[in-house]
C-alpha cells in the first residue's frame, strides 16, 4: 500500500501575513500568455504562448526553516548545513489546549510525548496548536501564536533534531524577548516555522517528514514544501 502525502506547507500568495517584523510578498503574474503569444514563438499555426511569475520576499515568510546565521553571527548560512537535518524520523505533539499567546513549558511537551505514545529520541518534533485554523488567513495569525518556552527549548535540543511550529514564530508575539531563538542559538538546533494541516499527523506515531531548503548562497533561511509521509 502506498505511503500518503501529507503537504504541511501554507501556500504562497501576494501579500500574505508575515512576521511583525518582516515585509509581506510581492507574488504578481509578470507576464501572461496573451503577451507571450505575441513574442512570434513556435509557428503562426501553432503560436507558444507562456506564462511566468514574479516573486519577491523574504526567506523567513510562509512555511520556512531557518538557518543558524539568522540568530548567530558567524553561523552557518543555510546552504551550508547538512540536508539530512531536513529530514528523518518525526513525531507531531498534540498541544491545542495551549491558548493563543500562552507558554509551551516543558511539563506540556512531556504529556504530549507521553500521548504520542513515541520517546523522542533524535526526531524532528512537529508542534500542534491549531493555530493555523483558527485564524489562517487573517491578520491574528501573526498576533496570536504561542511561544516556547527556554527550559521547553532546552528539553527539545536535550532530544530532537530539529522542532517546527505554526504560525510566524517558536515565540510569541507580545513581547521581544525571542527565549525559544535565543537557546536555538546557543544550543546549536534550529525549527521550522509556519507548517500547517498538523492536525492530520496527531496520533500516528512515528513518521517520515521532508522539509529541504532551497540553496540560497548566504541565506538566513528558506522556503521549504514540508511533507509528512504517513505508513
Amino acid at each position: 500500500m502506498p505511503r500518503r502525502i501529507v503537504d504541511l506547507s501554507v501556500t504562497l500568495t501576494n501579500n500574505m501575513p508575515a512576521h511583525k517584523f518582516f515585509p509581506r510578498p510581492v507574488i504578481l503574474p509578470q507576464f501572461t500568455h496573451d503577451e507571450m503569444e505575441t513574442w512570434g514563438n513556435g509557428t503562426p499555426e501553432d503560436p507558444l504562448g507562456g506564462c511566468t511569475t514574479f516573486i519577491s520576499m523574504m526567506d523567513h515568510v510562509g512555511t520556512h526553516v531557518d538557518a543558524f546565521v539568522h540568530v548567530k553571527r558567524g553561523g552557518a548560512s543555510i546552504d551550508q548545513m547538512p540536508l539530512d537535518m531536513f529530514m528523518g524520523k518525526s513525531v507531531c505533539l498534540d498541544l491545542r489546549h495551549i491558548p493563543d499567546l500562552g507558554d509551551i513549558d516543558t511539563k506540556d511537551l512531556e504529556a504530549a510525548e507521553k500521548k504520542a505514545g513515541v520517546k523522542i529520541d533524535g526526531h524532528i518534533v512537529l508542534i500542534c496548536t491549531g493555530l493555523h485554523k483558527r485564524h489562517f488567513p487573517t491578520d491574528k495569525v501573526v498576533w496570536s501564536n504561542p511561544g516556547i518556552t527556554a527550559e521547553a527549548t532546552h528539553w527539545l535540543a536535550d532530544r530532537s533534531r530539529v522542532h517546527g511550529v505554526e504560525g510566524p514564530s517558536t515565540d510569541k508575539p507580545s513581547h521581544n524577548l525571542f527565549p525559544n531563538h535565543r537557546v536555538c542559538r546557543d544550543r546549536g538546533i534550529t525549527h521550522y516555522e509556519w507548517l500547517c494541516n498538523l492536525e492530520e499527523l496527531l496520533g500516528k506515531g512515528e513518521f517520515e517528514f521532508s522539509g529541504l531548503p532551497l540553496r540560497i548562497g548566504n541565506g538566513s533561511g528558506s522556503p521549504v514544501r514540508a511533507v509528512a509521509f504517513l505508513d
